[in-house]
């Protein structure tokens, strides 16, 4: 399990204390959580090349201004992030 699986636990044992008890108590926390995890992941690899196309950052811009590209890609990255969390992690 990683980032994603873990924000969803802080995430479920803060805000939805009854369904993290639920969860652990009949085993399903860990299978939850991976699987959280997971699709989070598949929609990271899938959300961002077409965000980054859209944004018109390309392999030329890496290697014409690196800094540039960094910057873009931080912003991208972010942004992918903030629609996973509150698609992914805050989901009931």
């Amino acid at each position: 399990m990683t980032l994603y699986g873990r924000m969803r636990q802080h995430y479920l044992k803060e805000h939805r204390p009854g369904l993290y008890s639920s969860l652990i108590l009949s085993e399903k926390l860990y299978p939850h959580l991976l699987e959280i995890d997971r699709a989070a992941r598949e929609r990271m690899d899938a959300m961002l090349p077409r965000m980054m196309e859209a944004a018109g950052v390309i392999e030329e811009l890496k290697d014409h201004d690196p800094m540039r590209w960094v910057g873009l890609m931080n912003t991208l990255k972010a942004q992918v992030e903030e629609i996973l969390y509150s698609e992914l992690i805050l989901e009931n």
